[in-house]
């Protein structure tokens, strides 16, 4: 390949987008999600968290107690795709674990976190 035909960073120009606005949106301002709505993802609701050294994580078993950084009755943490959106409590529906949503985390705050 000659040097003419091979590429350099500096002739290439940073591509533009322009900003986001209601204008591509449907009547009334609404976002249009269909696009999204099959898209999977990972929904993980968080106890609470402990350290331990892998001698200590080697002597678990069955009957064994880890004690977490969360006193009973906190709420738990919900996650998606490992972002922090909402927070909750665990209930119990039909001999079933279900979570029942005490706060979530507005969009503004999420994005203010991601800075």
């Amino acid at each position: 390949m000659s040097e003419s035909n091979n590429p350099v960073a500096g002739d290439y120009e940073k591509v533009k987008f322009d900003p986001l606005s209601g204008d591509g949106n449907a009547a009334g301002g609404e976002v249009q999600l269909d696009a999204i709505l099959d898209v999977s993802v990972t929904l993980a609701m968080e106890v609470g968290r402990t350290k331990v050294s892998i001698r200590n994580l080697l002597q678990l078993n069955q009957g064994s107690v880890v004690e977490l950084d969360r006193t009973a009755g906190e709420p738990l943490d919900v996650f998606v795709n490992g972002t922090l959106v909402a927070h909750g409590e665990v209930v119990v529906i039909n001999d079933k674990f279900g979570l029942r949503l005490t706060d979530v985390i507005s969009p503004a705050e999420r994005v203010r976190k991601l800075r």
